[in-house]
């Protein structure tokens, strides 16, 4: 799967392929909108992905002191970029 058919997925099913990682699913959910589904997928994932994921979503929620928290833990820096921009790239390591 590649970024645009994963975001088209977004917009066309009602849940994200089960064959994705724990980190896409995620995110996939955080594109429904569905920030708790996607902080619970992350949290399961025990991955630097998850962290990493985990991360963006306490940035996006406003919660700085636990995103950097998730970001040390990931060992990324954290996102200067919009949480758009922050979403695609993270998108595109995961689908890589």
């Amino acid at each position: 799967m590649n970024l645009t058919e994963f975001i088209q997925s977004t917009s066309h099913n009602d849940a994200p392929d089960t064959t994705l990682s724990a980190s896409l699913q995620a995110l996939w959910w955080d594109a429904k909108g569905d920030w708790e589904r996607a902080h619970e997928l992350c949290q399961r994932a025990a991955s630097v992905e998850g962290d990493w994921v985990h991360a963006y979503l306490h940035r996006k929620e406003g919660d700085l002191s636990n995103a950097s928290y998730w970001y040390n833990r990931a060992g990324k820096p954290r996102h200067k970029g919009t949480l758009q921009e922050e979403w695609r790239s993270l998108a595109t390591a995961f689908l890589s």
